[in-house]
């Protein structure tokens, strides 16, 4: 069900100075569990009736990006669109979903027609006021009343897209902004909001189906626009998707649940297990059973979080605490059929991408295992997709801490020499590549 609202207590970009202090405040982890979400802006209620064919326009508004050094010309503040598009559940039900867009500002750099990039954003969070098109203005969305805070980590990618002249599209997820919970590292839900944010960006482009698209996506991004790049063929087979770029890949939820217990981003358990008990309710008694009362407050406070409240509230959380036996949640999970069945449905490639994908994955990732991306790119070379699967050898950093095993290989991976960026102009270009390299 849609959490309820509450136009009483609606939150608004604030400034910079109230930002610091929200920051601090949060950072300090003086700030008590927040209440149900309230929408952040009047722009996320999506109309009582909309347009029901995926990628259909719902509503746009205009939007100031300041968070962007000035263009070569000197113009500045980068206009941009914060706009609301139709996709569908995995149940093929139609829903609003919210996102960015900017146009290009400058001539597409590559060769051939413009392109569009779809970025699918890494870990935000799952309360409302993470989604990426409310932190794109300044760089960051933050509140104080309660304190939360969300910083928009795909600004770089989607600048340096921009500056190359294309035309940039970041999609915000099913249920983030949107009434609804965010159904997080939900593969069908995410390949759905990505093929349909580029039906979108074709509509609001007028350049049609024709235009070339490539998905970029990290961490759960990295799931996300690998689910799309399979899914795609099947789902929306007009588009006309060049590559994909899937940095550190959720393919494999088992695995990961496995790996980020009690590490400094432990809370995303909580994200995953509340899209689960939102889309099949008949967990809810089992999961029940199972956890002591503090265990389900931190399931309802985790669902209306940022990360980076995570971080600050609940870093390096172990789920044993929040269980009737005193065992990791994903131990229960484990004993629940239901679950597995879940998980292996969750489960990316089992479907082939029709165009050409980047894997890559840092061998000390200590979040989303190398293993299971690995693992990815064999499945999808068996099925005759076009792979390229590069291996982050970045040594182990403080094991656990996420930041600089995980994120480290992202900056590498996607700007760095040989990276992600130059794979992707290459495939725009239509510069030929096929079959499988496996490193």
């Amino acid at each position: 069900m849609p959490r309820q609202r509450n136009s009483a207590a609606r939150s608004r970009p604030i400034s910079l100075v109230k930002i610091a202090v929200a920051v601090t405040v949060v950072a300090a982890g003086m700030a008590a569990p927040r209440a149900a979400a309230e929408p952040v802006d009047d722009f996320y209620y999506p109309p009582s009736q909309f347009d029901a064919t995926p990628g259909a326009v719902i509503k746009t508004e205009g939007m100031s990006i300041y968070a962007v050094a000035p263009g070569s010309d000197g113009s500045w503040p980068l206009p941009a669109q914060r706009v609301m598009y139709t996709s569908r559940t995995q149940d093929d039900a139609p829903v609003a979903v919210s996102g960015t867009f900017i146009e290009a500002s400058q001539p597409w750099r590559g060769s051939g027609p413009r392109p569009t990039v779809v970025i699918a954003p890494g870990t935000v969070g799952q309360g409302d006021q993470c989604a990426l098109s409310l932190a794109f203005p300044t760089g960051i969305y933050a509140n104080l009343t309660p304190p939360t805070f969300s910083a928009n980590q795909e600004a770089q990618s989607a600048f340096a897209w921009n500056a190359l002249g294309a035309r940039v599209f970041v999609t915000d997820y099913i249920g983030m902004g949107t009434p609804g919970i965010h159904t997080y590292a939900n593969r069908i839900e995410e390949a759905h909001a990505v093929l349909d944010a580029a039906r979108a960006a074709n509509r609001l482009s007028d350049s049609g189906s024709g235009t070339p698209l490539a998905f970029w996506g990290y961490s759960q991004g990295g799931g996300a626009s690998a689910a799309a790049a399979e899914m795609q063929p099947g789902y929306a087979p007009e588009l006309n998707v060049k590559g994909t770029w899937a940095g550190a890949p959720t393919a494999d939820l088992a695995a990961i649940l496995d790996r980020i217990e009690g590490s400094l981003i432990g809370g995303a358990v909580g994200f995953a297990l509340n899209g689960f008990l939102d889309r099949y309710p008949a967990l809810r008694p089992e999961l029940d059973a199972r956890m002591t009362p503090a265990g389900k407050s931190l399931l309802q406070e985790l669902s209306n979080d940022c990360i980076g409240d995570v971080i600050a509230r609940h870093p390096f959380l172990r789920t044993n605490e929040y269980t009737v036996d005193h065992r990791p949640l994903v131990d229960h999970m484990r004993e629940i059929p239901a679950v597995q069945d879940i998980l292996r449905q969750q489960r990316i490639g089992s479907l082939t991408p029709a165009s050409p994908v980047l894997i890559t994955s840092g061998r000390n990732d200590d979040t989303v295992p190398y293993g299971q991306a690995r693992q990815l790119a064999t499945d999808w070379c068996r099925s005759g997709a076009t792979v390229t699967f590069r291996t982050d050898e970045l040594p182990p950093i403080l094991p656990g801490a996420t930041i600089p095993n995980h994120f480290g290989p992202e900056l590498l991976d996607g700007f760095g020499t040989d990276s992600a960026l130059g794979y992707l102009v290459d495939r725009l270009n239509d510069k030929p590549l096929s079959g499988c390299a496996i490193d």
